[in-house]
């Protein structure tokens, strides 16, 4: 059985907690937001130190690695979302489909010290964008691909749900 194709709308992760990790995004104010990022980026690194970092629990669920390289990826993807929300008015993302990223990019492939470094490195940025907000610019719109609407807050909590949910799924602390 392959991987399949993730087609759920997680917005609601920003109107209450996560069943599955447990996360709230109305317990991630703005003033922690960057710091919480960056923790969360670390906690991948011992995630790809682990002998079973290529092995996928089923056939239907990606292996750490896998995980690791779309989290990384999660950090780049947001991040040109945070510029185009506070560089452009009300602007609408183009579609991604993370499902066929992984499979193009050979996530399972991929060499998970490079993925470490890249992973950390893509969070810091994403996360310093966000320490050099003003109040306004915190409320500032963005629309994804399929309508959900989103504020530069929203899309901060919303992305540190996917990295946090992620570590869930690995079975590493959250």
């Amino acid at each position: 059985m392959a991987i399949e194709h993730d087609t759920k709308d997680w917005t609601w992760v920003l109107e209450r907690p996560c069943e599955e990790c447990g996360f709230n995004a109305d317990s991630v104010g703005t003033d922690v937001l960057a710091e919480k990022l960056r923790d969360s980026a670390t906690r991948w690194s011992a995630v790809l130190s682990r002998e079973d970092v290529r092995i996928r629990p089923s056939e239907s669920q990606w292996s750490p690695l896998e995980y690791a390289c779309h989290v990384r990826d999660v950090f780049l993807v947001c991040y040109g979302r945070l510029v185009l929300m506070l560089e452009n008015d009300n602007p609408t993302f183009e579609n991604w489909d993370q499902d066929e990223t992984a499979i193009e990019a050979r996530y399972c492939d991929q060499d998970p010290t490079d993925v470490r470094d890249e992973l950390c490195a893509s969070a810091r940025r994403y996360a310093d964008r966000f320490d050099t907000l003003e109040a306004p610019q915190w409320s500032r719109p963005g629309l994804r691909s399929n309508g959900s609407e989103f504020t530069v807050a929203s899309l901060g909590r919303y992305s540190l749900h996917d990295v946090v949910h992620h570590l869930w799924d690995v079975g590493a602390p959250v």
